[in-house]
């Protein structure tokens, strides 16, 4: 989910990029190694974590936004919406079957098909390994006051170094996680998933944009519906602050600054000068957000190093289960490969960068539901390279491979 090098984004054209930069690739790598440095900061310097978490925008005493983790999202987000032209979505009707098929895929079966499996895996499966008797302190939701010892869903109010917390279970924590999660499609790095598979990438682009503008007004009400239905806490007034802060505002600031960059420099500027310089400011971003998540979670890792697994393998099946009935879907519609494959990515790959952003507003960045999210990241790439190699192997299965495709 962060952006593409290989095809122009913009434009659909081949150009000199090779697919995955260095820091894409090996993603799970860098993710690994944040792990451990957060671990490592939160053991050595405990102090200046507190501190760091300390810093955030408080509405009755209680921490609502956190201001590193919401400046190091914006720079995930923004180089992302930036690189979106909505004016791709008007040629939408020329592919309407994809188009359709996407959408159907990523807001009528992926939202309820993540909650089941992980529902069961968490719940009923794990449900004994990570422990019955294990709770989550999560954040109380935004505007809600209650005493201690009042009950919210399954969360019980306490009183944690001066603050209201909900008590909830732990497997329900990260079962919020996993939620927020498969609600929250990729707008970004199936760019690169699209042009590695050698898909159509100007359906590709159409969708990124799509899903930007659904997100606003299907995220929150899903998102509410699901964590409601889970018993879990339902903040809906840090819900759509949320899209607001983490979505709206990266989406407007990325639409009029590259409206502005492109009208005063030109096109060529803007993707091979502005766009190469977020690069990195991107990928530290992440890098940074993972450092703070797990600078909060290590005693959880230690003492369970087998959590990161548990959470792992619904999201795995989820994965490869979405990306192979949109890919069945797509071959039942009489689609062209070019056309099935980023259908099938798309609905496959989440964004995790709203995803983290909203776990860690909502519940708090110690939560059971931002590790959740986090460890969407760590099986993304090798997942989703795995996903394009089985996309290259079956090419043949949709028709003739027309020469551009080889």
């Amino acid at each position: 989910m962060m952006h593409p090098i290989g095809r122009n984004s913009d434009t659909g054209n081949t150009s000199k990029g090779k697919g995955l930069s260095v820091f894409e690739k090996y993603l799970s790598l860098w993710v690994l190694l944040c792990i451990a440095a957060g671990i490592v900061l939160g053991k050595v310097w405990p102090e200046f974590v507190r501190w760091l978490d300390g810093l955030a925008i408080y509405v009755n005493q209680a921490p609502v936004v956190s201001i590193p983790i919401a400046i190091c999202l914006f720079f995930m987000m923004y180089p992302i919406m930036v690189k979106i032209d909505f004016a791709e979505v008007l040629k939408a009707g020329k592919s309407i079957r994809p188009v359709g098929l996407t959408l159907f895929v990523n807001w009528a079966i992926k939202p309820f098909t993540m909650y089941a499996i992980s529902l069961f895996f968490l719940g009923t499966v794990f449900y004994g390994l990570i422990g019955p008797e294990a709770v989550d302190h999560v954040k109380m939701p935004f505007g809600l006051d209650l005493p201690v010892g009042a009950t919210y869903g399954v969360g019980t109010v306490i009183e944690s170094e001066g603050a209201k917390m909900l008590e909830v279970p732990l497997w329900r924590s990260y079962l919020a996680g996993c939620i927020l999660l498969g609600i929250a499609p990729c707008t970004a790095m199936v760019l690169v998933w699209g042009y590695l598979a050698k898909g159509n990438d100007g359906h590709t682009v159409v969708m990124v944009a799509i899903n930007s503008l659904t997100m606003l007004l299907l995220y929150g009400p899903l998102g509410g519906f699901l964590l409601g239905v889970g018993r879990l806490p339902v903040p809906w007034q840090a819900l759509l602050l949320s899209i607001a802060i983490y979505v709206a505002l990266p989406l407007v600031a990325g639409y009029l600054s590259r409206k502005w960059i492109i009208s005063t420099k030109g096109q060529d500027w803007f993707r091979e000068r502005f766009l190469h310089f977020l690069t990195p400011i991107t990928i530290i971003a992440l890098l940074v957000t993972l450092v703070l998540l797990f600078s909060f979670k290590g005693d959880v890792i230690l003492s369970n190093p087998l959590t990161i697994l548990w959470i792992a393998i619904p999201l795995f099946i989820q994965t490869t289960f979405i990306f192979a009935l949109a890919y069945w879907l797509a071959k039942i519609l009489r689609l062209e490969y070019r056309d099935a494959a980023p259908s099938a990515m798309i609905g496959a790959s989440n964004h995790f960068e709203v995803a983290i952003a909203t776990a860690t507003m909502l519940f708090g960045l110690s939560s059971g539901a931002a590790l959740a999210t986090v460890v969407g990241v760590l099986i993304e790439v090798p997942v989703m390279l795995a996903l394009v190699r089985m996309c290259l192997a079956t090419r043949k299965w949709f028709g003739p491979i027309a020469s551009e495709e080889v």
